[in-house]
Formats: structure tokens, sequence, C-alpha cells
């Protein structure tokens, strides 16, 4: 997987791959990506396991931020997929209509890079995104 990843930041700038472990978007410290296996698929793991943490369920999650990279393998916090009033979801589709954003959480795993084909990077602005403010009616 490294190597697809530098051969993808050999070819110019249109990834996020550099900046995984160190974002450069201004107020932001996290990119979120999602990781397919060999196969194609989504991989996904779960947080809050007994639902002990942060008095909120277990949830299962495709999204998640590097901390670190040691040779072939990653530590990978799990990010929180949430809807627009910050509620948690188990998000397994990017796509998923109830999604609207993610929440950094302290719920990690240990994975070997080498059991992937695929990263695909998100937006950062995804990552504690503010709900909407819903614009008041004035009657006459």
């Amino acid at each position: 997987m490294l190597a697809e990843q530098e051969a993808v930041e050999e070819q110019g700038p249109t990834g996020c791959y550099t900046n995984l472990l160190s974002p450069t978007v201004t107020g932001k410290d996290t990119i979120p990506f999602l990781l397919f296996d060999k196969k194609g698929g989504l991989f996904s793991t779960f947080g809050n396991v007994g639902g002990f943490a942060d008095d909120s369920q277990c949830f299962e999650s495709i999204f998640f931020r590097a901390e670190r990279v040691c040779d072939c393998c990653a530590t990978l916090s799990v990010l929180r997929p949430v809807d627009v009033h910050g509620d948690t979801l188990s998000v397994c589709h990017p796509c998923d209509p109830d999604f609207f954003g993610l929440e950094k959480t302290d719920f990690c795993i240990e994975v070997d890079l080498s059991c992937f084909s695929a990263i695909q990077c998100l937006s950062p602005e995804l990552v504690d995104r503010p709900e909407p403010h819903k614009e008041k009616k004035h009657h006459g």
C-alpha cells in the first residue's frame, strides 16, 4: 500500500497522502480516510465496544485518522460517524443518507498496511462539522 501511495505522491499534488500525519489545512488536524481491502471492500472496525466510554453506544465505523506509521504498520484512530444532530451512527457506507460528519475518538486500531489495496482521503471539513443553521421564516 505504501508503494501505491508513493506512486500517487510522485504523480502530483492531487492526493492527501503526504499530509495524513501532519495536515496543512488551516484549523484542522485530521484528514479522514477510508481503507479498501484487497477485494475492494471497505474496511471497518468498532468503537466503544461495551459502551464504557463517552456515555455513548458501541458503533461501527469505516472512517479513520492516521496517528502513527512505522514500516508497514499503522496506528489508526477510529472516527465516530454522527448525524446532523451529533448522534452516533454505525456507518458502513460513505453515502449513508443519515451520515453528516465525524468526531475524533480515543479508540485505536493497529493495522498491517500490506492488507489494503487503496486509500481514499476525505474532506477535513467532515471532522467536527457544525450543525447547519436553519433559516427562520419571517411571517408578515
